[in-house]
């Protein structure tokens, strides 16, 4: 038979593990900033629009192109308007936040399923992947 997330109780687990992170107060102002900046079209909007440069700009330079001090400048000043808006502010930190949730989960999980077992603290502390993962930490 084989093993898949639906069998052995693998699926009712994982769903208490993401209601456990939802329901974690710091989870919950995290989401309450998401929340905050999607419903805001300008903030929504500008930070887009910054992304979008960004990979512009990124795309320029790969390509070997050498920016304008007016590019840079245009860039920077676009960065500091949102960078300064709380809710876009908020929205970079929840969304980085969320991201060490997700890194934090699929490390445990990536170590439990190389060790066979569960994980210790010093294990989980150490960087390192294991003996054959090429990270060499």
């Amino acid at each position: 038979m084989a093993l898949t997330a639906e069998d052995n109780g693998i699926a009712e687990k994982t769903r208490e593990l993401c209601q456990t992170i939802l329901d974690h107060p710091d989870f919950q102002n995290v989401r309450k900033n998401i929340d905050a900046f999607l419903a805001d079209e300008k903030a929504k909007q500008e930070y887009q629009t910054l992304v979008e440069r960004s990979e512009e700009l990124n795309h320029k330079q790969q390509q070997g192109v050498r920016l304008s001090d007016q590019e840079i400048n245009d860039f920077q000043a676009q960065r500091e308007r949102v960078v300064n808006n709380p809710l876009a502010a908020n929205f970079i930190r929840a969304q980085q936040e969320v991201h060490g949730i997700q890194e934090s989960v699929n490390k445990y999980l990536s170590k439990t399923l190389e060790l066979g077992r569960v994980p210790t603290e010093s294990e989980m502390e150490s960087g390192s992947c294991g003996e054959g993962c090429g990270c060499h930490h």
